[in-house]
């Protein structure tokens, strides 16, 4: 069992930064990718960005430039950083654990944190 713990969201101005972090209940080494999903109202789940455990990224097209994220084994923890906010990356974002390569879906995920891109 792997408790994902989002923190880290809160308004911002289009244009701003935000850095999102995500505490694991595990040793994160042992999880093959982990990443961050966003839900926008009326929206299905959509991939924002992953990283396995050799740190390979996958960014979605609408945040490559933007978003980067980070793996810190030392502290089991993963990063979000996003620069250039758009009021459109405004959604709910979650924290997914993958533990292995053969899961199409990761099969853990935090509770979300809210990201609010508005003047």
């Amino acid at each position: 069992q792997v408790q994902l713990v989002e923190s880290g969201g809160g308004l911002v101005q289009p244009g701003g930064s935000l850095r999102l972090s995500c505490s694991a209940s595990t040793n994160i080494f042992n999880i093959y990718a982990m990443g961050w999903y966003r839900q926008a109202p009326g929206e299905q789940r959509e991939l924002v960005a992953t990283i396995t455990r050799t740190r390979n990224t996958n960014y979605a097209d609408s945040v490559k430039g933007r978003f980067a994220i980070s793996r810190d084994y030392t502290k089991n923890m993963i990063y979000l950083r996003m620069d250039s906010l758009k009021p459109e990356d405004s959604a709910v974002y979650y924290c997914s654990a993958k533990t292995d390569y053969i899961l199409e879906y990761p099969n853990y995920w935090g509770q979300g944190t809210q990201v609010t891109v508005s003047s």
